[in-house]
């Protein structure tokens, strides 16, 4: 696993990963992000089908190509903060 420092997603800090399992990939769209514009598909739960991030598709800045096939997993979504 890595974690960007700088990785966001949509409900604050994220972990960009190689590899998911038990998810399911939805169909692929353009987005503009924070980094510039990907094409993305988000990830949902197999079981609950809550989207807990987005696979990287493509990438149109040659600086950001690393993330292609990779995906963001936010933290929000499966981690709970002991409180």
């Amino acid at each position: 696993m890595t974690r960007c420092i700088s990785c966001q997603g949509r409900n604050g800090r994220a972990f960009l990963l190689e590899n998911l399992v038990n998810i399911l990939v939805g169909p692929k769209e353009n987005r503009q992000l924070l980094t510039g514009l990907h094409t993305v598909a988000d990830v949902l739960c197999l079981q609950c089908h809550e989207i807990l991030g987005w696979k990287y598709v493509k990438a149109y800045e040659e600086s950001q190509r690393y993330k292609e096939g990779k995906y963001i997993l936010e933290k929000a979504k499966v981690m709970r903060e002991d409180r």
